[in-house]
C-alpha cells in the first residue's frame, strides 16, 4: 500500500493524557493532602508539576496540539459540575468554605454528608461521580481551572487544545437530585445550561484557545429523536456564538450513528470520530453523508483502550480513504489515553521480544506521530517504521504463547450440560439452607479486608528477598487469623479470609494462569486515586495448579462458621485486564471459564460450602448499542455458568455486582442462575432491590447497606433503614444483608466501626420481623 501525500500537512493528538504520572505522584500527593501530611500549596504544585511533564513529553514527541482541562484531583465529570456550578446542596457550605477540601467531600462524603454517586464511565473501568440536577437547578460558570490551565501550557510556547465534557452528555450521565421525581430528565435542562458554556467559551478563547474539544460520547449510544434534536439545538446555538473559539465535537467507543448527520451539519468547525474496530462503520457512514467540507476531521486511527500495537499499515489505508473526506485529516487514538498506563518501556520483567507488541501512552502517542508523518509525505517516510511493525505483529501472531493447541481442545469440546446446575434453584435452596444453618438476613462481607501498609510491605519484602517465604506466609496466617476473630466477635454469619494474600482481584490470579502478563509499572486510573495494574491477557489460558485452595482451606479450619471461596469471574477477568485483539471475546472468555471450573471444584472438594465468583464487570462490559447486547450477553452469561456448573446442589453459589446500571441487565443476572448476588445499592438508595423484583428475580440477592467508597462511619439506623427499604421490594426469606464492595481501600477503624453497625441492624430487622 502507498499512501499518497495528504493535501494538507496532517497533525497529531490527544483527546486526554494519563493523569498520575510515572510514580503515581498524583496518589500520592493527593493521600497525603487527605491525611495532613501534604499542604495545599504542595499539592497544587505535584498537580502543575504533572501537567508540565506530560504536555512536554508529547510536545516533544511531535504531536501539534496538547490536550488542556483533562487533568483531575479526582474526576473530569465532577470537574464539569463545578464549572457549571452543578453543586449538591448538602455540599455547598464546604466548597463555599474551602472549594479543594468541599470538592473531596463531594466526592467521598464526609462522616455527616454523603457523596455523589459513582458508576461507570461507558464500558470502561473508570468509574466517574454523577452529577444530580433537578428542575430548580441553577447552574452558573466557573471556567478558573480550565483557563488556568490552558495558561499553563500556552507559557510553555505550545499550542493547547482545552477538552470539557460536552453539555449533551453532561446532561444524558446526570440523575435526579434526592428528593426530585424519578421521571425528572436532566436533559430538560439544556437550555439553561448553554449559556453556561458560551460563558466558558467565551473565556477560553479570551485566555488564548484558538480550538476547544467538547466530548460528546454519550451520542454513540442508542438516541431517541428527542436526544438527538438536544444534539442539534446545542450546537446550533454554540456554533452560533460569535465569542468563542473554534469547535471540535468528539465522540469515542463506538460509532456515531444516526447522531453522525447532526453533527456533520452542526456550524461547528471540526468532528473527532473513531475508526478503531469497534466503531469502522463511521467511515461508511461519514462518506455517506457526504463527508465533512470544510471542516477538520480528527481521526481516531489508533486504539486508546488497549496496549498492543497499533498495524500501522492498516491504519494508514484507512486515513488515506478519509483523505477528500473533510478539508483536513488528522490523526488520533480513539479515545483519551486516560485508559492505558504511561509506558511499555518501563517494563523490565517482560520478555523485550514481548514488550515489542505492547503500545503504552508513550509509544502510542509514537504510533500517532509516525501515522500522520506517513499520510503527510508519503510511505517512504516511514519505511523503517513500517518495516519493524511489520516484524513485530508477525512475532506476535505466530508465538506459542498466543495458541495452545490442548487449551483450544478443551474449549472446542464444552457442551450445554456443562453450563447447567444439576437441579434447579429451589431444589438447591433448601439442600443450602439444611447445610449451611444460617438465619434469616445473613450477613456476611464481600471478601476483601483492609490491605494495610504492613501487608503491603510484606509483599514487597517478598518481592525483594528481605522477607523468606516461610516469614511471610506466616505474616498472612496472622492476618487470616486476626480478620476472622473480628468477624466472629462482631457476628457475620458468612466469613471471608479477606484476601490479604492478594494484591488486586484480578491480577492475583493472572499471575497463576498461563497466557497472562503481569506489568509491574502498568498503572490506570479506576477512580479518585485507586490505581490499578490490569493484566495483559497475551494468550492461551490455563490453570496449571490451584490458586485459592490452600488459604481458604486454612481459614476455614481456623473456625466452625461458612468461609467463602472467592474468585473473580471470566468476564472480569477479561474486562479488567487488557484482552488479547486477536480472537473473539467469547473464545477467550470461555478458556477463563474453564480454568475457573477447575479452581471452583478444587474448593468444593476441599470442603468449601460457598463460593463466590464475583462478575461486577458484566454490566459494564454491555456493548453501548443494543444491537450487540444479545451477542454478548450470552456468551457472558454461559462463561460464568461454565465456571460454576459442576458443583453440588449444597455448594452455595455466589456473585457480587458494583457500581454499574443494572436495570437493563437482570435477565442476565437471572441467567447465570446463582444462588445469591450481592449488589450495590448504598448510593443509589437501594434502586437495584426494585428493579430485581419488577422483574422477578427468584433467588437470593444482598443489595449493599454500607458505601465502602466512601471514609464515612453508616450508623446502625442508617444502614437498617437501607435494609427496610430491601425489604419493601424482596422477602426476608431471599435477603441478605452486606456491604456494597470489598473493604481493600478502607481502613480498620471504619471498617470495625462499620460492620459492627451493619450487624446491630440486621439484628434490629430481625427482631422487627420476628415481633420480638
Amino acid at each position: 500500500m502507498t499512501a499518497k501525500p495528504a493535501a494538507a500537512a496532517a497533525r497529531a493528538t490527544v483527546y486526554g493524557y494519563p493523569r498520575q504520572g510515572q510514580h503515581r505522584e498524583l496518589k500520592k500527593a493527593v493521600e497525603g493532602y487527605w491525611k495532613g501530611t501534604v499542604g495545599a500549596d504542595a499539592l497544587q504544585e505535584t498537580a502543575r508539576t504533572l501537567r508540565r511533564s506530560h504536555w512536554q513529553q508529547l510536545a516533544g514527541a511531535g504531536l501539534h496540539e496538547v490536550p488542556t482541562g483533562d487533568f483531575s484531583y479526582y474526576d473530569h465529570v465532577l470537574d464539569t459540575s463545578v464549572m457549571v456550578g452543578a453543586v449538591p446542596d448538602r455540599h455547598r457550605a464546604a466548597v463555599a468554605a474551602d472549594a479543594l477540601d468541599g470538592y473531596f467531600a463531594m466526592a467521598r462524603g464526609t462522616q455527616d454528608v454523603a457523596p455523589l454517586e459513582m458508576t461507570k464511565w461507558f464500558d470502561t473501568n473508570y468509574h466517574y461521580l454523577v452529577p444530580e440536577l433537578g428542575p430548580d437547578t441553577v447552574f452558573t460558570a466557573d471556567s478558573g481551572k480550565q483557563v488556568a490551565e490552558l495558561g499553563e501550557a500556552l507559557a510553555l510556547g505550545l499550542t493547547a487544545r482545552p477538552v470539557l465534557v460536552g453539555p449533551v452528555t453532561y446532561l444524558l450521565l446526570s440523575k435526579p437530585a434526592p428528593g426530585v421525581a424519578a421521571d425528572f430528565e436532566p436533559l430538560t435542562l439544556l437550555d439553561r445550561l448553554l449559556p453556561v458554556y458560551a460563558e466558558v467559551l467565551a473565556d477560553l478563547r479570551a485566555a488564548g484557545a484558538g480550538w476547544v474539544q467538547l466530548d460528546e460520547p454519550a451520542l454513540v449510544q442508542d438516541r431517541s429523536p428527542a436526544e438527538l434534536n438536544a444534539a442539534a439545538r446545542a450546537y446550533r446555538d454554540l456554533g452560533a456564538l460569535t465569542d468563542r473559539p473554534q469547535l471540535l465535537v468528539a465522540s469515542y467507543f463506538d460509532r456515531l450513528g444516526d447522531a453522525l448527520p447532526v453533527l456533520a451539519k452542526a456550524p461547528v468547525e471540526g468532528l473527532a470520530l473513531d475508526f478503531t474496530d469497534a466503531a469502522a462503520a463511521n467511515l461508511d457512514a461519514l462518506a455517506a453523508v457526504g463527508g465533512l467540507p470544510g471542516k477538520r476531521l480528527v481521526a481516531g486511527v489508533v486504539n486508546g483502550r488497549n496496549i498492543w500495537i497499533n498495524d500501522l499499515e492498516k491504519s494508514l489505508a484507512t486515513l488515506g480513504t478519509l483523505l477528500g473526506l473533510a478539508e483536513r485529516v488528522d490523526v488520533a487514538a480513539s479515545c483519551s489515553l486516560l485508559h492505558v498506563p504511561l509506558d511499555a518501556a518501563a517494563e523490565r520483567d517482560i520478555d523485550p521480544q514481548i514488550v515489542r507488541w505492547l503500545a503504552f501512552a508513550k509509544q502510542k502517542t509514537a504510533e500517532l506521530v509516525t501515522l500522520a508523518r506517513g499520510l503527510t509525505r508519503g510511505t517512504g517516510a516511514i519505511a523503517a517504521e513500517l518495516a519493524a511493525n511489520r516484524a513485530d505483529l508477525a512475532s506476535r501472531a505466530n508465538s506459542a504463547l498466543t495458541h495452545d493447541p490442548a487449551v483450544r481442545a478443551r474449549a472446542a469440546a464444552v457442551t450445554d450440560a456443562d453450563g447447567r446446575r444439576a437441579q434447579p434453584y429451589a431444589e438447591r435452596a433448601a439442600a443450602q439452607r439444611a447445610h449451611l444453618g444460617l438465619p434469616l438476613l445473613p450477613t456476611t462481607t464481600i471478601g476483601s479486608f483492609p490491605q494495610t501498609a504492613e501487608l503491603r510491605a510484606a509483599r514487597a519484602d517478598l518481592r525483594a528477598g528481605r522477607l523468606d517465604t516461610a516469614g511471610y506466609e506466616e505474616r498472612i496466617k496472622a492476618e487470616i487469623r486476626a480478620v476472622l476473630a473480628f468477624q466472629e466477635e462482631a457476628g457475620l454469619d458468612v466469613l471471608v479470609h479477606g484476601e490479604p494474600e492478594r494484591n488486586d482481584m484480578v491480577q492475583y490470579f493472572a499471575e497463576q494462569l498461563t497466557g497472562y502478563l503481569a506489568t509491574r509499572h502498568g498503572w490506570v486510573q479506576s477512580y479518585g486515586t485507586r490505581y490499578v495494574r490490569p493484566p495483559v491477557l497475551a494468550g492461551d489460558i490455563s490453570r496449571p495448579e490451584p490458586m485459592t485452595v490452600r488459604w481458604t482451606s486454612f481459614a476455614q479450619s481456623q473456625t466452625g462458621r461458612p468461609v467463602k471461596g472467592m474468585l473473580t469471574g471470566p468476564v472480569t477477568m477479561l474486562a479488567w485486564s487488557f484482552v488479547r485483539d486477536d480472537q473473539p471475546l467469547g473464545d477467550t472468555a470461555r478458556q477463563v471459564a474453564l480454568a475457573l471450573r477447575d479452581e471452583v471444584n478444587a474448593l468444593e472438594a476441599a470442603g468449601t460450602s460457598v463460593i463466590q465468583v464475583d462478575e461486577p464487570a458484566l454490566r459494564e462490559t454491555l456493548p453501548l448499542r443494543a444491537t450487540g447486547h444479545a451477542a454478548y450477553l450470552a456468551w457472558a452469561t454461559e462463561a460464568f455458568r461454565l465456571s460454576t456448573g459442576g458443583v453440588q446442589d449444597r455448594t452455595q453459589i455466589h456473585t457480587h455486582m458494583c457500581y454499574a446500571e443494572f436495570g437493563d441487565i437482570v435477565q442476565a443476572i437471572d441467567d447465570l442462575d446463582a444462588d445469591v448476588i450481592s449488589l450495590e445499592a448504598a448510593r443509589s438508595h437501594m434502586q437495584v432491590a426494585g428493579e430485581l423484583a419488577e422483574h422477578g428475580y427468584p433467588r437470593e440477592a444482598g443489595p449493599g447497606v454500607y458505601d465502602i467508597h466512601s471514609p464515612r462511619v453508616p450508623d446502625a439506623e442508617e444502614a437498617a433503614a437501607l435494609l427496610r427499604k430491601g425489604l419493601a421490594a424482596l422477602p426476608a426469606e431471599r435477603l441478605w444483608v452486606n456491604p456494597d464492595c470489598g473493604l481493600k481501600t478502607r481502613g480498620w477503624p471504619e471498617t470495625r466501626a462499620s460492620l459492627v453497625n451493619l450487624v446491630t441492624a440486621a439484628r434490629t430487622v430481625r427482631a422487627e420481623l420476628s415481633g420480638s
